[in-house]
């Protein structure tokens, strides 16, 4: 194994900080800016559900590393908004399966443009190969994240 940088992490941790603490306030503002009645947190099931769906309650909370009570008091949330319904399972009638509205569906896919128009003017004047650069090794350093997390937190 080769030598840790850790002045190298170093750098990475700061920018890793500043970068989060930048998107926190940005969805901060987007937030009050544009009142849907969605946390973050709970957010992050609706995106679950419009791309990996449907789910049984417990699977999604698996899925998002979270606590079953936990992720249904947001499914309730979800449900109220009219985000997410609860159907059963045609394979099994006494499993409830949650699955995304078409409005869940509409109101992520507007979210995801805006982001996406954002970062795109954001990095308008970045060439295009560093652009695509950046995209490979973010998409690297979040994989390796999540392989490091799990195998920590699957150590005894």
């Amino acid at each position: 194994m080769s030598e840790l940088d850790i002045e190298g992490a170093g750098r990475v941790g700061t920018e890793l900080v500043r970068l989060v603490r930048l998107i926190e306030r940005a969805y901060a503002q987007h937030h009050a800016e544009h009142p849907d009645g969605v946390d973050r947190a709970t957010y992050v099931l609706l995106v679950h559900l419009v791309d990996g769906g449907p789910y049984r309650s417990s699977a999604l909370a698996e899925a998002v590393h979270s606590d079953p009570s936990t992720v249904s008091r947001q499914i309730t949330q979800l449900v109220k908004l009219g985000l997410v319904r609860r159907v059963s399972d045609p394979a099994d009638g006494r499993v409830v399966l949650l699955v995304a509205t078409e409005e869940g569906e509409r109101v992520l896919a507007e979210n995801r443009r805006l982001r996406n128009e954002g970062i795109a003017r954001m990095l308008a004047h970045w060439p295009a190969a560093e652009r695509e650069q950046f995209a490979a090794l973010l998409a690297r350093f979040t994989t390796d994240f999540e392989q490091f997390k799990a195998a920590s937190s699957s150590r005894p």
